[in-house]
């Protein structure tokens, strides 16, 4: 048996000279999975100002929908003795452990940037940091899609996207991938990142009694510095008005210019 591997709960039986013989596989045998939550930020809570600077005023990281997902992940992969959460900046890190994971890696000063290239970054020494990690599990979220890239490259592993599921069959990852045609099964073999994707809303949330237990969990905290990587913090200054025409506002105090008015703008425009 490996670091940590435990029995699973479902046997394969098979009959042998007229007896039933159970034949128990272990779940995550020699398998490690780190597990990454509360990374990002949600978008619809950022402030857009008049000259196109986005910023995030008193906005803290979220789980995103597919974050579960990614615990799932890992629970299919290793033991819980076996996964480690990792997050960065004011992720609280309960929240993994609360799920099963023995412990946690948070780096506190790592908010990511716009780029995404800081975060992933973070995320990735900080994965190096828990020690001999064979899978890292991580939301294949629409909130920022440039984190999952720039982490791939930043561990230079083999990646696999839209994964609904995952089982570790001896020394391989069996992983279901949706794809347009349906379901693609593939077997892989460590190390490899894992992009998560949630084909439903979280089904067993955990209560207050299991967020409290999960507080008397290990927590690793780092800093970026200590890790060698930056910290990330900024603003984006890339964004720009729409291209187009000033509005034509219709002086609406005669009704009949008005529509008359609407009418040839509309009639200029070849709309009619």
């Amino acid at each position: 048996m490996g670091r940590g591997g435990s029995p699973s709960c479902q046997p394969s039986e098979s009959l042998s000279g007229g007896l039933v013989e159970s034949q128990v596989s272990e779940i995550g045998a020699n398998m490690k999975t780190a597990v990454v939550f509360k990374w990002c930020k949600d978008p619809q809570d950022a402030r857009v100002s008049a000259d196109g600077t986005v910023s995030w005023p008193g906005v803290k990281l979220s789980p995103t929908d597919d974050d579960p997902a990614a615990m799932d992940v890992a629970r299919g992969v290793s033991a819980e003795e076996d996964i480690v959460g990792v997050t960065i900046g004011d992720g609280k890190p309960e929240w993994a452990a609360a799920r099963g994971a023995a412990s946690t890696v948070v780096v506190e000063d790592a908010f990511g940037g716009p780029d995404g290239t800081a975060a992933a970054q973070a995320i990735a020494a900080a994965v190096k940091s828990a020690g001999d990690v064979d899978v890292v599990a991580i939301g294949d979220s629409d909130w920022d899609r440039g984190v999952v890239s720039a982490l791939v490259g930043a561990l230079g592993w083999k990646a696999y996207a839209n994964v609904t599921a995952a089982q570790a069959e001896g020394d391989d990852v069996r992983l279901t991938i949706k794809t347009p045609a349906g379901n693609r099964i593939v077997a892989a073999k460590p190390p490899m990142v894992v992009a998560a994707q949630a084909l439903s809303q979280e089904a067993n949330v955990p209560g207050m009694k299991q967020t409290l237990a999960a507080r008397k969990k290990p927590v690793a905290k780092e800093s970026a510095a200590g890790l060698g990587v930056a910290a990330g913090i900024g603003t984006s200054a890339g964004t720009r008005l729409p291209e187009g025409d000033a509005a034509i506002i219709f002086d609406g105090s005669d009704p009949s210019n008005a529509v008359a008015q609407l009418m040839d703008a509309l009639r200029g425009e070849g709309v009619l």
